[in-house]
């Protein structure tokens, strides 16, 4: 039974409880003695883990995507909730309950495959209605594809992340079909809800999430295309133009040759495929990257290794900040004072010979002496990201 699960884990708690291992990496410090880390989930989230003693003795009782009962101290480094282990030893996987440990949708599954279904009902071309009809009465194909991720680790990396990601892509598409007329929008719900359908075999997903042989060799752009290709040879009298615009949109929805697309996007739909896809994609991404560090308190995440920066957590709107001030005010009767200049004002000042002054000015400035860092960058242009300092991006 789980005892501490990894979204409950509190800095100095000293924990016990049972992980399931996702990976385990083997490495030398620079004092040349060897230290292990270790990626321990459960269906909340993911902690690190780290073992710094005993680390032989340790390696040898377990492996990557087996169940440990580890015993640890909780803290934060970097921002990241760590595990220092103590002590772990395997767990037999007869007393673990697997739902404890893989991460699932927040999303209700027979209601996604509801939607999934009302979305199919909704293509009013008949062949690509079949098509899709074909897959759904397919009862191994639907269980996969409702149980299946959407990516190891990019975007949506949790059962059920595959349907939950194909509907959005296929909502976001009846917005856009919805505001530029003279789309075929038949065919790009129909390319949504298949895009990555590929993936149902590209990835393994009974214990941690891998890529399974077929998906190293031959990828879920292939693999997705060879089954719509399979379902439509099923199906008399599909249209042979229709078929290739929809495994277009499966072949390019990637976009570019330097992201695994074996074609680039050459129909206005598989353009907007390919955005709509990249769009919720990231959306989803970013969002899980700063929802994995509850516990870092600074206002931007952590360095993001895939998206190549940082991100901004606190993004409330300045509006909604400066009411919340407003609110906080304490109340008064009195009215407020009309805003004044920010000025200083001296007693007495003193007459200054202005030309005299100007000219030592101009001097002090020409030799750059007797004024602060901030006075002799008066003035100055200090936008490094202008088009005078780099080329734009």
């Amino acid at each position: 039974m789980k005892q501490v699960y990894v979204k409950d884990v509190k800095e100095r708690d000293w924990v016990e409880s049972p992980f399931l291992v996702r990976d385990k990496i083997m490495a030398m410090a620079k004092n040349g003695k060897p230290y292990m880390t270790l990626k321990l989930m459960d269906r909340t989230g993911e902690i690190e883990g780290r073992v710094w003693d005993r680390v032989d003795e340790f390696s040898s009782r377990f492996e990557k995507d087996d169940f440990i009962f580890a015993h640890g101290k909780a803290s934060v480094y970097m921002g990241k909730m760590q595990l220092v282990v103590q002590d772990l030893e395997r767990l037999d996987e007869a007393s673990i309950d697997l739902g404890d440990y893989l991460p699932t949708s927040d999303r209700d599954s027979a209601q996604m495959e509801a939607r999934l279904r009302d979305k199919v009902a909704s293509i009013g071309d008949s062949h690509l209605r079949r098509l899709m009809e074909s897959f759904l009465a397919d009862d191994d194909f639907l269980k996969r594809f409702v149980m299946a991720p959407a990516a190891k680790a990019m975007h949506h990396v949790y059962l059920g992340g595959l349907l939950e990601h194909s509907l959005a892509v296929a909502d976001l598409v009846d917005d856009v079909s919805g505001r530029y007329p003279g789309l075929n929008r038949d065919l790009l719900v129909t390319g949504a809800l298949l895009h990555d359908v590929g993936k149902i075999d590209e990835l393994c997903y009974a214990r941690s999430f891998d890529y399974t042989d077929e998906g190293k060799l031959i990828g879920h752009i292939v693999i997705g295309t060879e089954l719509v290709e399979d379902k439509i040879r099923g199906l008399e009298g599909f249209p042979r133009k229709t078929s290739m615009l929809l495994k277009h949109l499966l072949l390019s929805h990637h976009g570019q040759y330097e992201f695994g697309s074996p074609k680039r996007p050459k129909t206005v739909e598989a353009v907007i495929l390919n955005f709509l896809d990249d769009l919720d994609s990231k959306i989803n991404g970013v969002r899980t990257h700063i929802e994995r560090e509850p516990d870092n308190p600074n206002g931007w995440t952590s360095y993001h290794r895939l998206y190549d920066r940082y991100f901004f957590k606190d993004a409330t709107p300045a509006n909604e900040v400066l009411s919340d001030q407003a609110d906080s005010r304490p109340s008064t009767n009195q009215p407020r004072p009309t805003p004044q200049p920010d000025v200083k004002v001296a007693s007495a000042p003193a007459k200054k010979d202005v030309t005299r002054s100007n000219k030592e000015d101009r001097h002090r400035r020409s030799t750059n002496k007797g004024f602060t860092l901030g006075e002799q960058l008066r003035g100055k242009s200090l936008d490094l990201f202008s088009t005078e300092n780099s080329e734009k991006e």
